[in-house]
């Protein structure tokens, strides 16, 4: 190990000790469940690590406000998939007995619409409304141009982002 890692590794531990256990205590009151709160915990720290270069974490003058934009931002994808999950769930219950799907299909559909919410949130807004006009609503490229004030081209541009954004997704998945 050269000096530069053993060096990140000791400013990284430090971030942890010193703001983990107020993140989490932060995160548990809004969510008012441990196990939540130390995953959502989990992840920032994680989200944060990952946006760093690997040979340097930037000073922060006020690590707690940083820490606490980034699990904002994870509340709220966290809020929506329970959203979705509770909206899923509803429509599962709208489907008559012998259509419903099995625990195991369930369980699978899950999976891939939250890998689906995932890969919307990763894309840009007007990218993602794009995407969604065209997919969900049925909208044509002029419609979508006409209603997000852009030219053709420029949906054209954001629809082969979030087919691109799809395509890298299905390829994981193949992997």
């Amino acid at each position: 190990m050269s000096a530069g890692q053993s060096a990140l590794q000791q400013e990284i531990h430090i971030l942890y000790q010193d703001h983990h256990g107020w993140l989490y205590q932060w995160l548990h009151r809004k969510l008012g469940n441990r196990f939540d709160a130390a995953d959502l915990a989990h992840d920032t720290f994680t989200r944060v690590l990952a946006g760093y270069r690997q040979d340097a974490i930037p000073v922060m003058n006020e690590p707690r406000a940083y820490l606490t934009t980034v699990a904002r931002r994870l509340l709220i994808n966290f809020y929506e998939r329970q959203s979705l999950e509770r909206a899923y769930e509803a429509s599962l219950l709208l489907l008559p007995p012998q259509h419903a799907p099995s625990l195991e299909e369930r369980a699978m559909l899950l999976e891939t619409l939250q890998e689906l919410d995932a890969l919307l949130d990763a894309l840009p807004a007007r990218v993602r409304t794009a995407f969604l006009l065209s997919q969900l609503e049925g909208l044509s490229y002029e419609q979508i141009a006409a209603q997000l004030d852009v030219s053709v081209r420029t949906v054209t541009r954001y629809m082969a982002q979030g087919f691109r954004q799809c395509l890298m997704l299905m390829l994981a998945q193949a992997a």
